[in-house]
């Protein structure tokens, strides 16, 4: 695994530990209905009934789709988000710029979703590396964004890159993972920007 970021790269405006940032709950969606409705609209195309489905970076909302998930569990900063999100089995709270492991066994779940959170990621090679190891053989990741973000914890990378070139960068944090990118999405549903990168394991 390669690492995607420079030391600079990482580098954010507040270098506070992101549980600190995080620690009260933001009842709030982070992009219009139009991105989220295209969001659980691209969820439903690559998920099936039955799928073991890992929300990470989640809040109290999954937009997931109204579909019979043998298991959907969130991983997250806020356990007050976490715990009102009706979506979810189970949950975790861990920080993945702290710690980038995952406490899950391997080929524990057949899809990961990432919305509206890669922007945080200091180390998204690495994070993206423990996505593959609990995706069983064949495994989907979702990683969707927009414009938005909270300018001081994302990454000096990021901050510093055009819309397309944040899809750039998803794809290698993607490949450094060892993922196959098979889907990249750029429309503009409603006011805000909808973009997703799909990958897929060999």
């Amino acid at each position: 695994m390669t690492t995607v970021l420079s030391d600079l790269d990482r580098r954010k405006r507040d270098d506070r530990p992101d549980g600190t940032f995080y620690d009260e709950p933001r009842f709030v969606t982070h992009a219009d209905d139009a991105f989220l409705a295209r969001l659980t609209e691209l969820y439903d195309s690559v998920t099936e009934p039955g799928d073991r489905v890992l929300d990470a970076m989640s809040s109290w909302v999954s937009h997931l789709p109204d579909t019979d998930y043998e298991r959907v569990v969130g991983h997250g900063l806020n356990e007050a988000e976490l715990a009102a999100n009706d979506r979810l089995d189970e949950f975790v709270v861990t920080d993945l710029n702290a710690d980038r492991s995952l406490p899950f066994d391997d080929d524990a779940f057949d899809v990961v979703c990432c919305a509206l959170s890669v922007q945080y990621l200091q180390y998204p090679g690495a994070v993206s590396a423990e996505f593959a190891r609990v995706l069983a053989p064949g495994g989907t990741v979702v990683v969707s964004f927009s414009n938005r973000m909270f300018p001081t914890k994302a990454v000096r990378a990021w901050r510093a890159a055009s819309m397309a070139e944040r899809a750039d960068l998803v794809e290698e944090y993607l490949a450094a993972g060892g993922f196959e990118v098979t889907e990249r999405i750029a429309e503009r549903p409603g006011e805000d920007p909808f973009h997703a990168v799909v990958g897929r394991l060999p």
